[in-house]
């Protein structure tokens, strides 16, 4: 037991040893949390002497899960049972492999990913001769994930016998989704959203399932619970109910999956749902510099929905972090790139030790030419470097085709979007070349009306690049591309699939370009252009061992690095335009979450970097809000920041700014108001993220949103006689 409580502080040992009931552990960045999770289920097991098997520890990755197995069989021995440190998908499925018998599905049924899903939408559309691009599979998946927001179908999935799909002619989105919903049973395939599903019903029909569960599992404890949402949050609250012994770790201030549906109400409002609950602070920070914690402290502060904490360091002191304020994207490139230059040969750091991090993934565009020129290698984490994605390639094989002609551009892009020109046609084409020596796009222009290609785009395809080959004497690079992926159907079929990112790459490549004309002159050559880019991006950056880590801060959430850049620090950009469109108050809230983890990575050294000039939309660019939210004091400026401009951002800010914490009139459900315009009605629901009240209007006989911030709405105690209820 004093193996298990050495190196611990009075908080991280209060947490090891605290192992009845509800309890709650606030545990700040930093702060030792996964010591203190495995070092309490040591504790359990060896101090207690209970079964790891009766131990359920849920963790939201498989690398957490695998990470943290490895740390407690260290401190336990390697012979245990360790098998209930998983995540909870990882848990529903032991749970349906040795139950789902009951629901008539095989114990060997099929986990599908979203590939599969995609493939099992491939075969639908093929079946109903619909094109790839009639209906887009990330807007279907999406309806799928929203129907399975509820465990409604999965009776409809769990009746013996073929499932039967309605003839619904008006709804073409309806019968997809209901033959996906078949094809998945044919196959007894369950996606992530089944497992969870598939395990509700089996415990909600099952009672005596579900108390063969809970008499199992007599200690509950899990990981990043901040991060959970409504439907995992009641998975363990009812494991947990028979033994009463639940203990959550996270940070309110790190949760930044709320689009993705987590709740950081669940830990929050803990003490609402277990009233018994008692909370540990785990709020000594192990990784930063006072200097970096301040700047973080200093920030979420302005966060309303959140447990009050400081976090506090031993930390030695270090250097101020600094914020650098470039002219346009070019400069802060440049200085990000000469700063982290100057820590490995001035200092004599690794460029393991640096990590950029920033919002969206096209903004690692920038920087990768710049560390591409000055020869420093880089690894892109979670995704792929800028000009190895999918939409670039095929943006830049569509050029590559126009300039050469050659083969692999050919058949990277002669069949997308789709043309008919399947793997049997392009198998004549290529026997076709060898015969007679030929490019495969020269043997397609030459055999174009052959009958072996009738009933396909073949002729479009080739009068399209014919033309752009025409054009390309009189239109520059950027402009050429913009042409080329209209006419060709290109963007469209990107824009068709909905994903955004796709989209906002595309359009940075274009806008890589415009620079890269506006430095070079306007008429470069393409096939200079291309070469110069094939020289970039083939580099042979492999046989160094040491790169500069680069990701979005989401991927980084979890990880730590001596020295941090937050590139692209823009208002717009953090916090993100659409998350504040969409989500409002509460968006801002979790996009200065996202900015606070971005912070807190740092151990010796933070730099914020922005630039002005405008975003691919036109707009012009301002520094973020969350930059002017950190007390000055906190941070030094390098580079120099027009005042006219600063004053442009505090009005900008103010036009768009929402009562701070505001959280409305306090009005609940159920609530008689009066509206000035509108008159009398009655509060049916309350939309806490949007921060909206639906409000039935007696007079209109009909709902209204209305803002809960509105002023003018006034509470009525009794209802007026004679008024409809």
């Amino acid at each position: 037991m004093e193996e298990l409580m050495t190196g611990l502080n009075e908080a991280q040992q209060q947490a090891v040893t605290s192992t009845e009931g509800y309890i709650r552990v606030i545990a700040g960045a930093g702060s030792g949390k996964t010591k203190a999770l495995t070092h309490r289920y040591a504790f359990i097991a060896n101090a207690l002497g209970i079964e790891p098997s009766n131990m359920l520890c849920v963790t939201f990755t498989n690398k957490a899960a695998h990470e943290m197995r490895r740390r407690v069989k260290q401190l336990i021995g390697g012979e245990q049972d360790t098998a209930f440190i998983t995540t909870y998908h990882g848990f529903c499925v032991r749970v349906l492999r040795e139950d789902i018998h009951r629901l008539f599905y095989p114990k060997n049924f099929v986990i599908m990913d979203v590939e599969d899903q995609k493939a099992v939408l491939r075969e639908i559309f093929e079946d109903l001769g619909l094109k790839l691009n009639d209906k887009t599979f990330k807007r279907l998946l999406d309806k799928i994930g929203m129907l399975k927001g509820n465990t409604h179908y999965v009776q409809q999935m769990v009746k013996r016998g073929e499932m039967i799909v309605e003839e619904a002619a008006d709804d073409l989105d309806g019968r997809i989704i209901q033959l996906y919903l078949k094809k998945q049973k044919r196959v007894f395939g369950l996606d992530f959203d089944d497992l969870i599903n598939f395990t509700f019903v089996l415990f909600s029909q099952y009672p005596e399932v579900l108390e063969k569960w809970q008499d199992r599992l007599f200690y509950i404890q899990v990981d990043e619970f901040q991060d959970s949402n409504a439907k995992q949050f009641e998975l363990i609250r009812m494991l947990a109910e028979k033994h009463g012994n639940l203990f959550v770790v996270g940070d309110p201030d790190q949760t930044i999956y709320e689009w993705r549906g987590a709740d950081p109400k669940y830990i929050v409002d803990f003490q609402e749902y277990f009233p018994s609950a008692e909370t540990i602070f785990l709020n000594r920070n192990y990784r930063s510099t006072p200097e970096i914690l301040a700047v973080g402290n200093s920030l979420i502060r302005h966060n309303y929905f959140r447990v009050n904490k400081e976090m506090v360091t031993d930390n030695e002191r270090g250097l101020k972090v600094i914020h650098y304020h470039g002219k346009d994207e070019r400069e802060e490139a440049g200085w990000i790139v000469d700063k982290t230059k100057q820590l490995v040969e001035k200092q004599g750091d690794s460029y393991n030790d640096i990590a950029i991090l920033y919002r969206a993934n096209y903004l690692s565009r920038f920087i990768e030419q710049v560390l591409i020129k000055e020869n420093i290698d880089y690894t892109i984490f979670g995704g792929f470097k800028f000009f190895d994605r999918m939409e670039i390639k095929d943006a830049l094989a569509h050029l590559r085709l126009i300039a050469f002609g050659d083969d692999l551009s050919f058949s990277r892009i002669v069949n997308v979007p789709k043309r008919q020109i399947g793997k049997k046609r392009i198998q004549f084409i290529r026997e076709r070349a060898e015969a007679e020596g030929a490019t495969l796009y020269d043997i397609l222009k030459k055999y174009v009306d052959h009958p072996r290609l009738q009933r396909t785009g073949a002729r479009i395809f080739v009068d399209t690049i014919e033309s752009l080959k025409v054009k390309r004497k009189e239109l520059n690079i950027s402009e050429l591309l913009q042409e080329t992926l209209q006419q060709t159907g290109y963007e469209a079929y990107i824009r068709e699939d909905g994903d955004q990112d796709r989209l906002d790459n595309l359009t940075e490549l274009l806008h890589s370009i415009v620079q890269y004309e506006q430095t070079l002159g306007e008429d470069i050559e393409l096939e200079e252009y291309l070469q110069m880019l094939t020289l970039y991006t083939e580099h042979d950056r492999e046989a160094q061992a040491e790169t500069v880590k680069m990701m979005t801060i989401h991927t980084a959430k979890g990880l730590e690095f001596p020295y941090v850049f937050i590139a692209g620090m823009t208002e717009g950009v953090i916090p993100n335009v659409r998350t504040l469109r969409e989500r409002k108050e509460r968006g801002l809230e979790e996009e200065r979450r996202l900015a606070y983890v971005a912070v807190t990575r740092a151990e010796k050294e933070l730099y914020m970097t922005e630039s002005e000039g405008f975003q691919s939309g036109g707009l012009q660019k301002y520094p973020s809000r969350f930059i002017f939210e950190i007390d000055e004091t906190d941070y030094q400026r390098i580079g120099l920041i027009d005042e006219g401009l600063i004053k442009e951002v505090k009005q900008y800010l103010q036009a768009y700014a929402h009562p701070e914490h505001e959280t409305g009139n306090g009005f609940e459900k159920g609530t008689r108001v009066r509206h000035p315009v509108f008159g009398e009605g009655n509060i049916e629901n309350i939309d806490e993220k949007k921060n909206i009240y639906f409000i039935y209007f007696y007079k209109l006989k009909a709902p209204r949103p209305i803002s809960r911030n509105f002023k003018n709405l006034e509470k009525l105690d009794e209802p007026q006689s004679g008024q409809q209820q």
